[in-house]
């Protein structure tokens, strides 16, 4: 029986793939590396892979989840050790969010953030128009800043009158 050793790079490529199949706990329609939730896979000198993590905000319940999802990914590839650290600078931001990330979150009828935000005032939207991901009217209304996560508004459209949510821009 022999055993394949694979290179520092593939490894690290292996590591980026079996983190594609994790989902956010949340929002099962985008994977974690949609969301921009994984800084780094990098080498460290004792061979070890470390995974950079970061929570889309300190305190966010699914936090615990998704490492526990990336930790299950990372031993299902038999990748041999690794470690997933925490980071939480720079802190992570809807512009993260990869293209086709933002793709699936309409889909999946959540309105992914337009543009990155300068102040607390941006996140809550001001006076801009969010765009139902159905109809695509932009006759909607804020029924909550909160929908069924902190990240994310509860919306309705007053044209189909369907409830949807916005993913904030933070």
């Amino acid at each position: 029986m022999s055993s394949v050793i694979l290179s520092v790079d593939e490894r690290v490529a292996l590591a980026w793939n079996a983190l594609s199949t994790v989902e956010d706990p949340e929002i099962p329609a985008v994977s974690i590396l949609d969301l921009g939730l994984i800084r780094f896979v990098t080498a460290r000198p004792n061979g070890d892979l470390q995974v950079g993590l970061s929570p889309t905000y300190v305190g966010c319940p699914a936090t615990e989840v998704i490492r526990g999802s990336v930790k299950d990914a990372l031993k299902n590839a038999a990748l041999g050790g690794f470690q997933v650290t925490t980071v939480l600078s720079p802190a992570w931001t809807s512009d993260w969010i990869t293209a086709a990330g933002r793709q699936k979150l309409h889909a999946y009828g959540i309105v992914p953030p337009e543009r990155s935000v300068a102040n607390m005032r941006e996140v809550l939207r001001g006076d801009r128009p969010v765009a139902c991901p159905r109809c695509h009217s932009v006759e909607t209304e804020t029924l909550s800043e909160f929908g069924s996560t902190p990240c994310k508004a509860l919306h309705r459209c007053r044209a189909c009158l369907e409830p949807f949510e916005y993913f904030k821009c933070i």
